[in-house]
């Protein structure tokens, strides 16, 4: 990559990818869709593309088929995703389990959207949309454990962008434009980057 920014001080990234990884209700949604709009590309959810490639709400594919189903699932969205480029992609919070999903999230630029596990329980409580690994009596211990869990395959990211309850997604999104165009250089990706 020639530079960082083109004309009119936009990050020039060559077509290449971003994927969002993180815990549920990080709002990798909500911020992927304004830096889709920033970065003029284009904005996909792959939870959603689990839905319409299966005709299922991902709830129904938990309780029938099991997590396990909906993971291999998941991985063959990503693989379909990931052929394209001038992507932001919003992953599911257990993508990262999945060594050969690392496989393809190293073809772009992968950001750790870092929420406290409290706000992260806060935004769920308050939010209508079903999460299936938390149907159990206390989801906020369970959140705790699958941060735990998966805190480790998170920080492989090659941004990791600290997020607090006041934040606003397009503040989010400021800083993570800010931090992509440090974490840039010509032909590689620094690796970690953190705010």
């Amino acid at each position: 990559m020639a530079c960082l920014y083109g004309c009119g001080g936009n990050l020039m990234l060559d077509g290449t990818n971003v994927f969002l990884i993180g815990m549920m209700g990080a709002g990798k949604s909500t911020v992927g869709k304004f830096l889709a709009q920033r970065l003029q590309y284009h904005f996909f959810d792959t939870d959603d593309l689990v839905e319409r490639s299966t005709g299922r709400r991902i709830p129904e594919i938990f309780a029938n088929a099991g997590e396990a189903a909906f993971r291999e699932i998941e991985h063959q969205v990503l693989a379909e995703v990931s052929a394209y480029t001038r992507l932001v992609v919003a992953t599911g919070g257990g993508i990262v389990l999945s060594q050969m999903n690392w496989s393809y999230l190293r073809h772009g630029i992968v950001v750790w959207l870092d929420v406290p596990v409290d706000v992260l329980h806060q935004r769920l409580s308050q939010s209508d949309v079903k999460r299936p690994l938390l149907n159990a009596p206390d989801p906020k211990a369970v959140l705790t454990e699958i941060y735990t869990k998966r805190r480790d395959r998170y920080a492989q990211a090659d941004i990791h962008l600290a997020v607090t309850a006041i934040d606003q997604p397009q503040t989010v999104c400021d800083r993570l434009i800010a931090l992509m165009g440090e974490a840039i250089e010509p032909d590689r990706l620094k690796r970690p980057k953190t705010t």
